[in-house]
């Protein structure tokens, strides 16, 4: 899940923790497609807040080293391996 963040150029990338995962990554558009580590919350899942420019982004999570797009995000873009990446706007 993507959302905006609390402070203005942040979005927070969110997922729930798929199948006891032990470490789930968020890479991009935003970060040059470098792996960012997410945080483990109290509830399970896992989530990180990250400074973005203002525009269109392109992510997917890596979930215990398998890349995947956000399944609570419809937007999605083909992208040039023959799967999808996430889409997200930062405003």
């Amino acid at each position: 899940m993507v959302t905006k963040g609390q402070k203005d150029g942040t979005i927070r990338f969110s997922l729930r923790s798929p199948g006891g995962a032990q470490e789930v990554l968020v890479a991009g558009s935003f970060s040059h497609w470098k792996p960012l580590a997410m945080k483990r919350q109290r509830d399970g899942s896992f989530a990180l807040t990250v400074a973005v420019p203002l525009g269109t982004h392109e992510y997917r999570f890596i979930v215990d080293g398998n890349w995947t797009t956000d399944p609570d995000n419809d937007t999605y873009v083909l992208n040039p391996y023959g799967s999808v990446n996430s889409v997200a706007q930062a405003a």
